[in-house]
């Protein structure tokens, strides 16, 4: 007879554990929720204000972009 579902659910979290894993539950944003696209509109538009407004950071970035092509 098949074990039950509980049974299974067991067995799996035992394994792991016994892989050294532990679980842990993460909360993220509900992106269904009302609000979240305008949200995340927002958010990039700043983030992308800030680059634009960072002198340093296109040097950076094409200095960080040569060290992967030495890398090859």
């Amino acid at each position: 007879m098949p074990s039950s579902n509980v049974e299974r659910v067991r067995k799996r979290r035992k394994a792991l554990r016994a892989q050294g894993l532990r679980p842990v539950q993460i909360w993220v944003p509900d992106s269904r929720r009302p609000g979240f696209e305008e949200e995340c509109r927002r958010q990039a538009a700043l983030a992308a204000a800030a680059d634009r407004n960072d002198p340093e950071l296109m040097a950076f970035l094409d200095a960080a972009l040569e060290d992967l092509d030495d890398s090859e």
